[in-house]
């Protein structure tokens, strides 16, 4: 994840955290610390729809 809309924060912490499984504070420390690493280790076809999914609502996401 590069970076995310401020408005678009809270949405962003839920759905990291939602699929990746972490508790809130977890997941909100992790996207505050943008740009990281989101996902690895998933296949192509999974990682478009997520960075298709996260554009929607304002994080900016590319595959490497």
């Amino acid at each position: 994840m590069s970076s995310y809309d401020a408005p678009a924060k809270i949405r962003v912490i839920k759905e990291y955290r939602a699929l990746v499984g972490l508790g809130l504070k977890e997941a909100k420390d992790k996207v505050e610390k943008a740009p990281f690493i989101a996902f690895k280790g998933i296949k192509k076809e999974e990682a478009e729809e997520i960075i298709k999914k996260f554009k929607g609502f304002g994080a900016k996401m590319k595959l490497v």
